[in-house]
């Protein structure tokens, strides 16, 4: 590996645990500006202090969210989009380039991919594209491989993520984002099938601290590099302390218990 990948790797995973917590915050593109992405030095601010090790944004934020103080915390931006009111709003398109990403000192960047849509091979063309691009610099990709489309009836299906794991590896992106299965042997078999590190997502805004650790806890027991979650976190009342108590599961293998213990201690 090239030591500048390296390097950039290094800034988004613990070098000793060899995992990562990313707290994506691309979602005003989609959406729009939602709840927890209105102050946003200040949710950074949290998700750092907590202990993230990255945040994942759109080009035109980085100059919003730089805060001059307070920890550091790795910088991943996205280069593709696409907006909920569009007539295929799963057609992602791209929206940047790996030359935006470095002029402002990113760690990585991310390419979202729906498997299924009807324009799915354009999402693979521009996946293929930018790895291709990022090998020249050395500069890390995710992939964010979800399948959505009118072929796909469960888009939890273990074989449909294995799926989605596998087609993010092999058009070559160094980390790959795919969802929970929903139990630890068939996420094992996801893991066994992709040879670059899996972070698993959090999906809609869940109700329960406890099913969310206990989702984070299983994915890296089960072999996962932990988790790249946006909304279930900075939408949290304390997203400091959720992040502190998922640091404690991903990087210190703390058990479901002692981690809702920081939690329901304040």
């Amino acid at each position: 590996m090239l030591l500048g990948k390296s390097v950039r790797l290094e800034r988004i995973f613990n070098r000793n645990t060899g995992r990562t917590i990313i707290v994506p915050m691309d979602h005003g593109v989609t959406v729009g500006p939602i709840y927890g992405l209105l102050d946003l030095p200040g949710t950074v601010n949290k998700v750092a202090e907590g202990g993230a090790n990255a945040v994942l944004m759109h080009k035109g934020l980085p100059r919003c969210t730089h805060r001059g103080y307070g920890k550091d915390v790795g910088l991943i931006v996205h280069l593709s989009a696409s907006t909920s009111i569009a007539t295929l709003p799963n057609a992602k398109s791209l929206v940047g380039t790996v030359e935006d990403a470095l002029r402002l000192g990113a760690d990585a960047v991310s390419v979202h991919v729906n498997l299924g849509d009807e324009t799915e091979r354009y999402m693979l063309e521009d996946l293929g594209k930018v790895t291709s691009r990022a090998v020249e610099w050395g500069m890390p990709v995710l992939a964010m491989m979800y399948a959505r489309g009118p072929k796909v009836q469960n888009e939890f299906d273990p074989a449909i993520i294995a799926h989605c794991a596998r087609v993010g590896m092999e058009l070559g992106a160094d980390v790959v984002k795919v969802n929970y299965t929903g139990d630890m042997d068939s996420f094992a078999y996801v893991c066994e099938a992709c040879c670059v590190p899996l972070v698993i997502a959090g999906g809609p805004k869940m109700d329960s601290d406890r099913a969310l650790v206990e989702m984070v806890h299983d994915s890296v027991k089960a072999g996962g590099a932990g988790l790249s979650m946006g909304r279930n976190v900075f939408q949290h009342a304390r997203p400091d302390l959720l992040v502190a108590a998922l640091h404690g599961v991903v990087h210190s293998e703390w058990t479901v218990d002692k981690a809702m213990a920081v939690l329901e201690a304040n």
